[in-house]
C-alpha cells in the first residue's frame, strides 16, 4: 500500500525533548505528509485533501494510527476547519485552510468561559463593531494548544448580554495580536496542555467573521459536533494498540492468571471493537449528511467512558507502583499509565461534559422528554 509504504519511509523518529524542537519536529512532518499528497483523508482536493470514499478513509486513519506518526497540530482541523468548509466564503477558504492543513499555522478554540462552559449560550466575551472591525473583550479557559497557536477561533457576543445563542458570533483572532494573553494552566499530570486566554481590546477584521453576525450558533454546533466525531477511526486505532500493550503488562505482572482480570480483559476487547464500528458510522454519517449530527455524542460518552475504565484497570494493575510518577525513575513504562489516568479524569468534561452528552443521546436520539433544568433544544449542544 502506498500510504504504508510512505509513512514507513519517512517516518520522523522520536520527538525530541525540548518544547520547541518538537513543535518544529511536528510541523516539518505535517508539510511533509501535506506535501507528498496524503494530508486532508475527508478533506476536498482543492483545498489540499485526499478527498477519499468511506472506505479508504477507515483505511488511511488505521494505518495512520498504526505507524506511530504525529497527528495534527491544534485543534484546528477537527473543529474549526469543517465549520469553515461549510460556512466560510470562497475567499476564507482559500486563504485558510490550506496552510492549516500544512501545520503552517496552527488553530487553537476559544469556546468555554469560567461561566459559561458546558451552558456556551451564557458566554459574556464581546465584540463591538467598529466600522471594518470588532473589538474584543473577555476571557476565555481551558482551550488546547492556545499557547502555541496562530489562530484562536472563538465564540463573541454581538448582541444584547439577554440574547442568548441568537447574539453570538464566530471570529478567527490572530493570536499574536496586541491586546491577546494566553496563559498555560498546570493541570494533575503536572503538565500545561491547557490555557486560559484574555482579550483586551482586541482588533479583528469583520473579514475574519465567519458566518452571518449574531448567528454564529448553527456553527457552534458545527464544531461542537466534528469535535465529537473527529479523529474517531484514529481513536479506535489507537486504543486497539493501547489495550494490546495493557495486555502485555497484566502478562508481565502475573495477572492474566486471575480470571476476573480476564473478565475485564475481555469487556475491553469488545468496547474497542465497539468504537472502531462507531468510527466507521460516524464518517458514514458526515459523508452521507455533511455533519455527524447529535449521534455524535454517542460517540464522544463511549470514548470517554472508556478510556477513563481503561486506564483506572492499569492503575489496579500496577498497585503500589501506580503511586510514582513520570519523573520517578522506578516508575512503571515510565509512569505512561499514571499520567494517562491523570489525563483522562478530564476526558468526562471536554468537549461537552458526560452529562451534556447524555442529555442530547436521550433527547435528540432517543427522543426522550427534555431536562427542564437544561437549555431549550433549539440552542442545545
Amino acid at each position: 500500500m502506498r500510504l504504508r509504504a510512505f509513512l514507513e519511509e519517512n517516518h520522523p523518529g522520536r520527538p525530541p525533548g525540548d518544547a520547541a524542537d518538537r513543535l518544529a519536529w511536528q510541523k516539518a512532518w505535517l508539510a511533509t505528509v501535506f506535501d507528498a499528497g496524503y494530508a486532508g483523508p475527508g478533506w476536498p482536493s482543492e483545498y489540499g485533501g485526499m478527498n477519499l470514499d468511506f472506505a479508504r478513509q477507515v483505511i488511511y486513519q488505521e494505518e495512520y494510527a498504526r505507524a506511530r506518526v504525529p497527528g495534527p497540530l491544534g485543534t484546528g482541523l477537527g473543529i474549526a476547519a469543517p465549520t469553515i468548509i461549510e460556512y466560510g466564503t470562497a475567499e476564507q477558504k482559500e486563504r485558510l485552510l490550506p496552510p492549516m492543513l500544512r501545520g503552517d499555522s496552527v488553530w487553537a478554540q476559544g469556546y468555554s468561559e469560567p461561566g459559561a462552559g458546558s451552558d456556551l449560550q451564557a458566554l459574556r466575551a464581546t465584540a463591538r463593531r467598529d466600522g471594518d472591525e470588532y473589538v474584543v473583550n473577555g476571557q476565555k479557559v481551558w482551550n488546547s494548544s492556545a499557547d502555541i497557536a496562530d489562530i484562536i477561533f472563538t465564540l463573541v457576543r454581538t448582541g444584547t448580554p439577554q440574547s442568548r445563542q441568537r447574539g453570538i458570533s464566530y471570529l478567527l483572532v490572530d493570536a499574536r495580536a496586541p491586546g491577546v494573553t494566553v496563559r498555560p494552566l498546570r493541570d494533575l499530570t503536572g503538565g500545561t496542555q491547557f490555557c486560559e486566554i484574555f482579550f483586551d481590546e482586541v482588533r479583528v477584521p469583520v473579514a475574519d467573521r465567519i458566518g452571518e453576525e449574531n448567528g454564529g450558533w448553527p456553527l457552534v454546533r458545527t464544531s461542537l459536533g466534528h469535535e465529537r466525531a473527529a479523529g474517531a477511526m484514529n481513536q479506535a486505532a489507537r486504543y486497539r494498540r493501547v489495550l494490546d500493550e495493557l495486555v502485555e503488562l497484566a502478562h508481565r505482572r502475573g495477572a492474566t492468571a486471575d480470571p476476573l482480570v480476564r473478565d475485564r480483559l475481555a469487556d475491553f476487547e469488545a468496547r474497542v471493537r465497539i468504537l472502531r464500528y462507531t468510527g466507521m458510522r460516524t464518517i458514514a454519517d458526515i459523508m452521507a449528511k455533511g455533519e455527524p449530527g447529535p449521534a455524535s455524542s454517542v460517540s464522544r460518552l463511549f470514548i470517554v467512558t472508556f478510556e477513563q475504565d481503561l486506564h483506572e484497570f492499569a492503575m489496579d494493575l500496577l498497585g503500589a507502583c501506580g503511586m510514582l510518577g513520570r519523573q520517578d525513575p522506578h516508575a512503571v513504562q515510565r509512569g505512561r499509565w499514571v499520567w494517562g489516568f491523570l489525563r483522562t479524569r478530564a476526558s468526562t468534561i471536554g468537549a461537552g461534559t458526560a452529562e451534556i452528552q447524555r442529555n442530547t443521546i436521550g433527547e435528540q436520539v432517543l427522543g426522550l422528554p427534555r431536562d427542564p433544568a437544561m437549555p431549550e433544544l433549539d440552542g442545545s449542544v
